[in-house]
């Protein structure tokens, strides 16, 4: 007897839909996307605008150079983040995200579609088009995965919060602000200017 084949999900259901990792890697789509929770969110439909790529210019850079020479390596988005909870088959994941920042020190997780598990440290830089919704479900799926170093730059405010995994729990820094030097807990000696990170051309 024949078996009827699935048909392929070439563009998924934004409003309703409920997905895995494997139906992202069939899509078809102009617009990028990140998959949280089973559900879909379009990435911001213009590129990002010169502030917010300077800035992720400007803390990508610095996280390279300082890397260097060091067993960890950084990555900005396009870049595929998988976050298994149960397990790492394509059907049973149901996160990817694309940070515009991450570092990745068990190199064990990459693979060449990305990063497989909680990346050390996330930086999301936030844009117009980032929703309070998005926003908690990423928070709640970094947490839950074991994201260790969570930092959220708000380029209009010129300011930045950092979450620091403590007991299974995030604890947050106070408002960053030009005037402060951030340094990271989980790349020791790594530290950033706010003043020149904000600076403006």
């Amino acid at each position: 007897m024949e078996t009827k084949k699935q048909p392929i999900v070439n563009e998924p259901d934004i409003e309703y839909g409920n997905y895995s990792y494997a139906d992202y890697l069939t899509w078809t789509m102009d617009e990028v996307v990140e998959l949280i929770k089973g559900k879909v969110f379009k990435k911001a439909a213009a590129a990002p605008g010169r502030t917010h790529q300077r800035i992720s210019m400007h803390l990508g850079s610095e996280l390279f150079q300082f890397l260097k020479g060091k067993p960890c390596e950084v990555f900005h988005a396009p870049f595929d983040v998988r976050l298994p909870i149960k397990s790492k088959k394509n059907s049973e994941i149901d996160t990817v995200v694309q940070p515009d920042i991450c570092v990745v020190c068990d190199l064990e997780k990459l693979d060449e579609a990305g990063c497989i598990g909680a990346p050390d440290l996330v930086v999301e830089i936030l844009s117009p088009g980032n929703t309070k919704k998005e926003l908690k479900l990423k928070y709640e799926v970094y947490l839950e995965s074991g994201v260790k170093e969570y930092w959220v730059i708000y380029p209009v405010e010129q300011s930045m919060l950092i979450y620091t995994l403590e007991n299974g729990v995030y604890k947050a820094s106070r408002l960053l602000a030009s005037g402060d030097k951030v340094e990271s807990k989980v790349i020791p000696g790594f530290s950033l200017d706010l003043d020149e990170l904000f600076a403006s051309y």
